[in-house]
């Protein structure tokens, strides 16, 4: 069974920086999109930002122009680099892989971002 595990998450104050990374445990053979999402407690799970085999990228409203995804297909990692943050953005933050197939989907247990002074 895949597991993604995430890393890099902390305390920050607002206007700072953090990146988040992510590792698959194991050989997934196609990778259809890696995504980060974002959970607040009471609230649904918010995607945040998704970049997609051929290389494009889309991000949520809250957050272009600060968060900025990227990867590294051959060690099956990705990346989710945060600029400016705001206490806003204080979340458990999941990356989430899909495989090729676009159905399978592969789940980290999320690490908490917390944006405060």
């Amino acid at each position: 069974q895949v597991q993604l595990v995430e890393s890099g998450g902390g305390l920050v104050q607002p206007g700072g920086s953090l990146r988040l990374s992510c590792a698959a445990s194991s050989i997934i053979s196609s990778i259809y999109s890696m995504n980060w999402y974002r959970q607040t407690p009471g609230e649904q799970r918010e995607l945040v930002a998704s970049i997609f085999s051929g290389g494009t990228k889309d991000y949520a409203d809250a957050v272009k122009g600060r968060f900025f995804i990227s990867r590294d297909t051959a060690k099956l990692m990705t990346y989710l680099q945060m600029n400016s943050l705001k206490p806003e953005d204080t979340a458990i933050y999941y990356c989430m892989y899909v495989a090729g197939d676009a159905r399978t989907t592969y789940w980290g247990q999320g690490t908490q971002v917390t944006v405060s002074s």
